[in-house]
């Protein structure tokens, strides 16, 4: 199946957890929907400038997007609609979006090598409040990915960065301390991934190289 509709790039994907549809967003400043058992674009949502990253919430009815004009917007897949817009810095492009796995935190890295970092309220409120946790300057560089650890690795917890400073940095979530630097890379570091269990981070960088 080819799913033809962004007019630019590609920036973020992900499916639904039950593998139903998939979300995707692009350059072109878009972010999609596509049901994976019917051909075609069934959701769009603009977001007025080009789209970085797209995550979507443990809860299934909500994805988060960053923009390069520094925007996060929350859309609310229930409503179809915005329910919350957040600019944490202006101007300065939103570049990885990263959510705990119980849905608690919220953690978004920008240009300037900041993570801002928010708790997203329980209880029979929405995730779209917003509550200001801690702000993390993590880098020198471009932040060009965060990953906070999956539910396996409990009960630690860890926020991952990379970085076009060719580093990857691990920070314990509990106050946001550096527990190590990964060095190795001898260019930017786009992207990395945690394994099941949060023993193992696999990086990814346009040196051409993965490492384990």
């Amino acid at each position: 199946m080819s799913y033809d509709s962004h007019t630019n790039n590609v920036m973020a994907v992900g499916f639904q957890c039950d593998g139903n549809w998939m979300y995707s967003g692009s350059e072109d400043g878009t972010v999609k929907i596509w049901d994976l058992r019917a051909p075609g674009c069934q959701r769009e949502y603009e977001s007025r400038a080009a789209v970085n990253t797209v995550v979507l919430h443990p809860n299934q009815t909500e994805l988060i997007s960053g923009d390069q004009n520094g925007n996060i917007r929350v859309w609310d897949l229930t409503a179809n609609s915005c329910s919350c817009e957040l600019v944490p810095e202006v101007d300065t492009a939103v570049r990885s979006l990263t959510v705990m796995w119980d849905g608690s935190l919220v953690v978004a890295a920008n240009n300037h090598g900041t993570c801002y970092v928010w708790r997203l309220l329980r209880g029979n409120q929405t995730m779209t409040n917003f509550e200001p946790l801690h702000k993390l300057q993590a880098h020198n560089g471009y932040i060009l990915k965060c990953l906070l650890s999956p539910e396996f690795c409990e009960p630690h917890r860890y926020l991952a960065t990379a970085s076009s400073d060719h580093t990857v940095k691990i920070w314990n979530v509990d106050g946001f301390t550096l527990e190590k630097t990964l060095i190795g890379h001898q260019r930017w570091v786009w992207d990395c991934v945690f394994s099941v269990d949060g023993a193992y981070l696999i990086t990814a960088s346009s040196d051409t190289t993965a490492k384990l």
